[in-house]
């Protein structure tokens, strides 16, 4: 599993030109699910990310984290986050999770997020999504499951 985590002052996603979830202060999350993904990987990576600790406190250290901050949640799912890119011009996405097992997992990680955050808002899975944001600093940090400990 796969988080591409941005900081942001605002992010939104529109499908069709209709806004499906947008955020002020927070993170947008590009998730990316692999086959060999499962609810204890999903569990392990929530932790990580609502723990992560990238807001400024007064002193201007990232010190401070997403229930510090009172931050939102965009949630999106991306299987090109498993893309391999290794032969030729064309990307192969034979590691991604299938969309059924993707979809469920997607589901699975908002479902969690709104136990911890108060607002959690999201792309639909599968749809030809326009993102926009303003990434904050920037910011962005990539969490890859196979390297949590």
């Amino acid at each position: 599993m796969k988080f591409v985590i941005q900081r942001v002052t605002e992010a939104k996603c529109e499908v069709n030109q209709e806004v499906t979830g947008q955020i002020g202060l927070g993170f947008c999350v590009l998730i990316g699910i692999a086959e060999s993904d499962d609810e204890a990987i999903a569990d392990k990576m929530i932790k990580k990310l609502l723990g992560m600790r990238i807001f400024s406190d007064e002193n201007g250290k990232t010190n401070l984290s997403l229930h510090d901050v009172r931050g939102a949640l965009l949630l999106i799912s991306q299987f090109t986050l498993y893309a391999d890119c290794r032969k030729g011009n064309r990307p192969s996405f034979i590691k991604a999770g299938n969309p059924t097992l993707a979809s469920h997992l997607y589901e699975y990680i908002i479902e969690q997020c709104k136990k911890e955050i108060p607002t959690v808002e999201t792309g639909i899975f599968g749809a030809d999504m326009k993102i926009s944001l303003v990434n904050d600093g920037p910011f962005t940090i990539v969490l890859d499951s196979e390297e949590l400990t």
